[in-house]
């Protein structure tokens, strides 16, 4: 028989869970699509404007701004939290270490502000912006559209420790599973987000073990492709073998080997065929649980991008500040 206090572990992340499918449901029904209709009929046309353009010089920008929109969600919901820059004593999100350095596009996303508040002061939010973004990276690299309902509004905190919170490369699938359903998304909807690695690159420090010190009876994983591995391993020297001075930036490696700049369901090809970089992404295919998901989705790609739409709008809702809530920023990176 469980002890009162296992019993009491359950009823809280039970509790937890059950708030956030609420406050879910809730953000989403306060959302609207065109919601700048009036107040700013020109606001999304910038955005995609900006954001097109940025791709265009530099297509691993799509992978940078729909990460960005990603971890702007998971921590405090999707209002722009992610964006704040650390003042002194304040540390931010931002500049955790599950965020620096490798999370890109904030100069994008400022780039885009500037031009909607020279055409509309005081009107668009950051965290709207960033979802319109998101939503055009999408579009721009894999031909996906869906609509964005809007009327975000910022918050005006970040506080860098609760980025811990987001999820680890290294999680299992009971990890995975419990860190998407505390924010009120469902099992397939992890599954079909984690598509969004088919674009974008890893460090090679959040896969190397994988390589080289898996366990005491492998030193490489099992379950990874023997040539695919023998590939990671010219992108990724062994940890020692990298001196301080070869490289001024982290070294890594395309998250989708076969398209990396062109988002579609190669990622899930890949896992098929044992070609998954991170172990919190090739765990997908080995449980039971969701492996008939990535089977599907890598036979059928056009069900997986039509999926990937409205996931990325469910995730767009979650603790959305709205209303008089929160403010709209004049500038992205610092509070009003």
């Amino acid at each position: 028989m469980a002890s009162s206090s296992q019993n009491f572990k359950v009823l809280s992340k039970l509790s937890t869970i059950i708030f956030f499918l609420y406050l879910s449901t809730f953000a989403s029904a306060t959302l609207k699509v065109g919601f700048y209709r009036s107040s700013c009929p020109n606001a999304e046309a910038i955005v995609k404007k900006v954001t097109t353009k940025a791709i265009s010089q530099n297509p691993g920008v799509a992978a940078g701004l729909i990460r960005l929109h990603f971890h702007d969600c998971f921590i405090r919901g999707c209002e722009g939290s992610v964006l704040l820059k650390s003042t002194p004593g304040h540390p931010t999100e931002r500049d955790h270490p599950a965020n620096f350095p490798s999370l890109q596009g904030f100069e994008i996303i400022d780039e885009a502000k500037a031009s909607v508040e020279a055409t509309c002061p005081n009107t668009v939010s950051c965290a709207d912006i960033l979802a319109f973004a998101a939503r055009d990276s999408a579009r721009k690299v894999g031909g996906i559209n869906y609509v964005v309902p809007a009327g975000r509004r910022d918050g005006r905190f970040s506080i860098k420790e609760e980025a811990s919170r987001l999820p680890s490369p290294t999680f299992n699938i009971e990890q995975l599973t419990q860190n998407f359903a505390e924010r009120g998304l469902s099992m397939a909807d992890m599954v079909t987000l984690s598509g969004a690695h088919s674009i974008g690159a890893a460090r090679c420090l959040t896969f190397s073990n994988r390589l080289y010190s898996f366990n005491a009876t492998h030193h490489q994983d099992p379950s990874m492709d023997p040539k695919y591995a023998t590939y990671l391993k010219t992108k990724c020297p062994p940890p020692s073998s990298q001196g301080s001075g070869q490289s001024a930036q982290p070294l890594e490696a395309a998250l989708d080997f076969a398209t990396p700049n062109h988002l579609d369901n190669q990622y899930y090809i890949g896992l098929r065929n044992h070609r998954g970089l991170l172990s919190s992404d090739q765990i997908l295919l080995s449980s039971p649980s969701t492996s008939k998901i990535v089977l599907s989705y890598a036979k059928y790609g056009s069900k997986w991008a039509s999926n990937f739409g409205k996931a990325m709008v469910k995730m767009g809702s979650i603790g959305v500040l709205t209303g008089s809530q929160g403010e709209i920023r004049r500038h992205c990176s610092i509070v009003n």
